[in-house]
């Protein structure tokens, strides 16, 4: 389950903004997550849950934006939200659609103290 790499990795930015800018506790925690970021909510949820134990953000809030994947289609000359990565134009069914979002995972922001 990559969840838990995940969650480590957003730990890992927690403590370096900790460290850079001094906050000692952590409320909350927002990530953005893309449609086709392959992240299974619940787990990272629980991920995040046993990862953050003992540290400065056990307890914290978790809340997570859903984004959908966007890709540009030539043929239409213009961007489209897909589904899935080999998914052709919603509008045209063009298959060489070229993905310009929705597949990453963000920290989008932290309610300090």
């Amino acid at each position: 389950m990559h969840e838990f790499s995940l969650c480590n990795s957003v730990m890992r930015i927690i403590e370096r903004q900790a460290s850079a800018t001094g906050f000692a506790r952590v409320n909350s925690v927002r990530l953005e997550i893309g449609a086709l970021a392959n992240v299974e909510i619940d787990a990272l949820r629980f991920s995040f849950a046993a990862t953050s134990r003992g540290t400065i953000a056990d307890g914290a809030r978790l809340e997570i934006i859903e984004t959908p994947a966007y890709a540009w289609c030539p043929e239409c000359a213009g961007e489209v939200i897909v589904k899935s990565r080999i998914e052709g134009c919603p509008v045209c069914a063009a298959t060489l659609v070229n993905l310009r979002g929705g597949d990453m995972l963000h920290v989008r922001e932290m309610e300090v103290e």
